[in-house]
Order: structure tokens, then sequence, then C-alpha cells
């Protein structure tokens, strides 16, 4: 029953619609956007949600902040759950991108466009099952006051950063790039989910917020440096203005023009680097590892 293990029952929830057609790479392909998704918990509690405040910026939303603009209450913390998901590039979305040097290989186009339709797709199923079922819930992503925003700090911020939300949800540690690493690796899309429901949280397996970056463990890794074509990513970070800038100007462009449809994106630091399609090994290891799940 969905009160006695509302974790499975929620996992199974994204994982069906998962298994929809709504998850396409558009115009008729038949193909499908992502692979099987991957969930992770954390309590609304969480005082991560608190120090984001602090490291992602003063406006970025706590969990009870989304969840009662949705529903124009006072609820707390406490009383929440962060539902996290990740949806998890194809072998040959890939393959198609980490073949390519400048700009996107036209199945990521597709999936940073269509892909992306259905993962808001999904953040909306998600939170009116789970409503329906009687565990108010909302997509801070869709709600009308999410917005981005200039930052001193980072040149560009958002008040939801799903992200930010994996990573509290034990689900992976940012790159030097900014992408999140994962037991699926890096090229993937996020969502998330704020619930009145009470599940077990995840655990978090790092207490660095790059653990699992091999520049950061060893420091003998830049591939995602050398395969950025805006140059926007150095051993000091990622520079979002760059980047921005690459996707309107050279990409969105290129993938009109070339594969006729309006789209964009680049991808290319989340492809053909170690960190693709999981969490790279170290020294210390013989083989790929992945952080623990409960």
């Amino acid at each position: 029953m969905k009160q006695q293990n509302p974790g499975e029952w929620i996992k199974s929830t994204i994982c069906a619609f998962s298994g929809s057609q709504e998850n396409n790479l558009g115009d008729g392909t038949g193909e499908r956007a992502w692979g099987t998704p991957i969930v992770g918990f954390a309590r609304g509690s969480d005082p991560i949600f608190h120090d984001y405040k602090r490291y992602v910026g003063d406006r970025h939303w706590t969990p009870a902040e989304a969840f009662n603009q949705q529903f124009n209450g006072k609820t707390e913390g406490v009383d929440l759950t962060v539902i996290s998901y990740i949806l998890p590039q194809t072998e040959s979305t890939k393959r198609d991108n980490g073949g390519m040097s400048t700009y996107p290989a036209e199945r990521w186009a597709r999936s940073r466009v269509f892909g992306e339709r259905f993962n808001d797709a999904l953040r909306k199923h998600l939170a009116e099952e789970l409503t329906g079922a009687g565990f108010p819930a909302v997509a801070p992503f869709l709600i009308g006051a999410f917005s981005t925003y200039a930052s001193d700090r980072y040149q560009i911020a958002s008040t939801w950063s799903e992200r930010h939300m994996a990573y509290a949800c034990g689900l992976g540690t940012f790159g030097i790039c900014d992408g999140l690493i994962t037991e699926v690796g890096k090229a993937v899309r996020f969502g998330s989910v704020v619930a009145k429901i009470s599940v077990e949280p995840t655990l978090r397996t790092y207490d660095n917020h790059r653990a699992y970056c091999l520049h950061e463990a060893e420091g003998n890794c830049g591939k995602c440096i050398d395969r950025c074509p805006a140059g926007a990513i150095s051993f000091n970070g990622h520079d979002k203005s760059k980047c921005s800038n690459y996707l309107a100007k050279v990409t969105r462009p290129h993938v009109t023009n070339t594969y006729g449809f309006k789209g964009y994106g680049c991808g290319l630091c989340q492809t053909d680097v170690p960190c693709e399609s999981g969490v790279p090994a170290t020294s210390n290891s013989n083989e790929k590892s992945a952080p623990a799940r409960d």
C-alpha cells in the first residue's frame, strides 16, 4: 500500500510514466529520450536547504517556501519530503554526442527540447498522482514564480536548482563543469517534486560537493575542459555566461538550420568524459564505483 511503502510507490510511479510513449525524442521518431530513472529523497527540514541560501543564492527556495507558494499555507519543512529523480541519456545519444566537437548531435538537441518536454510532463504527473493520493505535492520548477536571475557570485542563479536537489537527495556530486556526477553518470537531466509525505531519506555517502570528480579526487583529469567548445570551463570552474552565450548564438541557429527544429543544447562536457556513464574509478579502485544506495 502507498501509505506503507511510499518510497517504492513513488519510484514505481516515476518509472511507469517514464515507460510511456511520452518519453520520446519528438517529431514522430518513436525513439526514447531517456533511460530508466533513479530516485532519491530528502527531508524537507534537512539543514542543507537553508545552506543553499548561502551557497546557491538568498533567493533560492527552501522546500517549505516552494510548497507554501502552491498551497498558500504555513507547512513546515519537517512535514515535507523532496523527491529528486534522474533521467539518463540513452547510449545512442551519448555515443552520438561523444563524437561531436563543436555542436550538439541531433539526438542530444532533441533530448534537450522534446526530452525536457517529457520531463515537465513527468514533474506534473508525479505531483498530481501524489496529490490525488492524499499527499499534496508541487513541482517547484513549474511554479509561475520560478525564475533565473543575475548573481554576483555565480553569474546566473535560480530560485530552485534541480541539480542541488539531487545532491541533497544523495544522488551525486558536482564536477568542475557544474554537471552532477551520479551512479548513471553526468549525461543526465533532473526533476523534483516536494510533497507532504514522510519518506525515508536517501543516505548521502559523500561530504564533499565534488567528491566524485576525478580532478577533485586526484588532480589528474580535466577532460571536460578540453571538451568545451565555448572555453567556458577551467580548473577554476564553470563560466555560465560564456556557456549560455554559446548556446544562444552558436548552437541554437545550428540546430534550427541543420536539424530542422527550434532548439539548442551542447552537452559536450557531459559526453566522452570519464564520468559520462558512472562515477569514475580512482587509483584506489580497479573499476568504476557507485555510491551506496539505501
